[in-house]
């Protein structure tokens, strides 16, 4: 994956707007994105899409208006599903010692 993409602060704001994400939630998205110093990598900027309210589709079609390819956008939402599933693997499991 290494390859870095550039967007335009207001080309993404636009993006999302017609995707159906609520302003508050693109101004959210963008302050998490300058926390970061606006710098974020792929797999991360997918979860971030997702959690303010774009569907997987959605969040494929931004990728792709990044100049992203079909083949790495899988590996990106394969790496966030891995993420996910790693994550919620200690919530669901428990464990109890006699």
């Amino acid at each position: 994956m290494g390859e870095t993409f550039v967007v335009n602060r207001l080309d993404l704001k636009k993006m999302l707007t017609m995707l159906g994400m609520s302003d508050k939630n693109i101004d959210t998205l963008e302050a998490s994105i300058n926390k970061m110093h606006r710098h974020v990598d792929a797999v991360t900027f997918a979860g971030m899409l997702q959690k303010y309210g774009l569907g997987v589709e959605s969040t494929k079609n931004v990728l792709r208006r990044l100049g992203i390819d079909d083949v790495t956008i899988t590996k990106i939402l394969n790496a966030l599903d891995e993420e996910r599933i790693s994550s919620s693997y200690g919530r669901v499991v428990e464990v109890n010692v006699i």
